[in-house]
């Protein structure tokens, strides 16, 4: 499937009153017929808003409800027929799993950042013109990366290639150059939201308990906030720091992730195996560039997503436009999609098997005991192979399992919520490892049928990165949702 990327920013629609004489009209809808008032009446506010382009590459899901889990009783270990009716509201998924060629974007997006900043050092020529550091006035701005100026490429001068030089190595058993994935770390900050809007975080005690029959809190909250730096040493330090709370920053989380896939995954995961070649090409060779990204761990795959949703507001060029950022999906928005709003069927397809009646296999998995092959791949296969579900998405069985942005336990069903649900746990440096767990979904190109079930929950540690586990995007849709969802069943 061949894809060319466009972009296309829609036009501001201001929305405002036009004079102080408003025409008496009629809205018709749903519930009937109302009068709207002339002037001296409540009629609203306008307001100035984005129209966000529809996402590239991604499929409208509109809002509906599922019956989560297993909806029988099943031979396999631990699964226990215990359904549970959650809604989900609308929202964009990504149309394939992210491949090696999207992921490559953010890996060169990095290096070409590291670049520009040593071509704006005095110690690689101090070129200028590759920061900026005041505003269109001519007022002093903290100084950042000046995207418009190329990088030379072709024809450096000597300060120039010894910058470009510098994010690169020598291979010392082959002699070749190639990037040197120690150096590729992005840096991004996330605001928690979450912990900023609960009550008892309010910076104002007053507003934390509204029971006026208890006194107002004294003590001051104590604020958990992840931070990362760099050390004198160049080394990442990474910190989870409780103090009291004393304002908005408090809920700021700075983040610094390598990038580079774990290449190396296809060997450690497979004891004795000829996997070299994959270590060797998978990620760098153009000939994969359409096949899901691996080796890729929860948090690179959160990075990527800051990335791009960063990646996109440069890109429309608005100041102080807010729009809604790609993420990772929840467990709930995973499986809803997965199977297409169906609570009925375990996979993305209605029948009960993973191959029609012609023998023709509905995705990439392990058909038999030690035969990978039968369904067309020995390993991952191109995105988009195989038929895609009723809601137009492709491999959500198999291929690669997915990440979720949801946090692991066992007795998440009792303590989430039936509407959007979700548990996010930011493990701390110093948590046990077993509080690092996050829900994977979807089963890969290595699981026998009954692991690429759709209503099967499984999970990962957050630092792994596996050759069979990948992710795909999803953003919330902003106001009313009509997009391709079949009833419900």
């Amino acid at each position: 499937m061949k894809q060319t990327c466009k972009i296309e920013i829609a036009s501001l629609k201001v929305l405002g009153f036009i004079g102080s004489a408003l025409t008496l009209f009629t809205l018709t809808g749903c519930f009937g017929s109302r009068n709207v008032a002339t002037g001296g009446e409540v009629t609203g506010v306008g307001g100035v808003s984005l129209t966000e382009p529809n996402p590239y590459g991604m499929i409208l899901i509109d809002r509906g409800s599922i019956a989560m889990g297993p909806k029988k009783e099943d031979s396999i270990p631990g699964v226990v027929s215990d359904p549970r009716g959650v809604s989900v509201d609308a929202f964009w998924m990504d149309q394939t799993e992210i491949t090696n060629s999207k992921y490559k974007q953010f890996v060169f997006w990095v290096r070409d950042s590291i670049i520009r900043e040593r071509l704006a050092d005095p110690a690689f020529g101090g070129n200028e013109e590759f920061k900026i550091d005041e505003d269109k006035e001519g007022n002093p701005v903290t100084p950042y990366i000046n995207w418009s100026k190329a990088i030379p490429w072709r024809n450096p001068t000597e300060e120039e290639q010894r910058a470009i030089e510098s994010v690169y190595r020598t291979n010392a058993i082959t002699g070749k150059r190639e990037l040197d994935p120690t150096q590729l770390n992005y840096r991004y900050e996330t605001y928690n939201h979450t912990e900023a809007a609960k009550r008892k975080n309010r910076l104002d005690p007053a507003t934390r308990i509204y029971n006026t029959d208890l006194p107002v809190p004294v003590e001051i909250p104590l604020i958990s906030k992840d931070t990362a730096y760099y050390a004198e040493d160049g080394s990442i330090v990474r910190e989870t720091i409780t103090r009291p709370l004393t304002g908005d920053f408090d809920f700021v989380n700075t983040y610094i992730v390598n990038v580079y896939p774990d290449t190396t995954c296809w060997i450690n995961d497979f004891d004795n195996s000829n996997n070299d070649r994959y270590t060797r090409m998978y990620f760098s060779h153009a000939g994969y560039n359409n096949y899901p990204v691996v080796g890729v761990s929860w948090e690179q795959a959160n990075a990527f997503s800051n990335w791009r949703t960063d990646f996109l507001r440069r890109s429309i060029g608005k100041e102080g436009v807010y729009i809604e950022p790609f993420r990772l999906p929840t467990e709930a928005e995973w499986e809803y999609a997965a199977r297409a709003g169906n609570s009925e069927t375990p996979y993305p397809w209605e029948e009960t098997l993973p191959y029609d009646e012609r023998g023709c296999f509905y995705a990439n998995f392990k058909p038999m005991d030690g035969d990978y092959v039968r369904d067309g791949h020995v390993i991952t296969s191109p995105v988009g192979t195989y038929a895609p579900n009723d809601f137009g998405l492709y491999d959500m069985a198999g291929n690669v399992s997915e990440w979720t942005s949801t946090a692991y336990t066992e007795s998440i069903d009792k303590i989430t919520s039936d509407v959007n649900p979700e548990f996010r746990y930011d493990a701390a440096p110093e948590d046990p490892y077993r509080m690092k767990r996050k829900i994977v979904r979807g089963g890969s190109w290595k699981d026998v049928a009954r692991n690429i079930r759709s209503d099967l929950r499984q999970w990962e540690y957050q630092n792994e990165q596996r050759s069979y586990i990948g992710f795909r995007n999803v953003r919330t849709q902003i106001g009313f949702a009509k997009g391709t969802k079949k009833k419900n069943k």
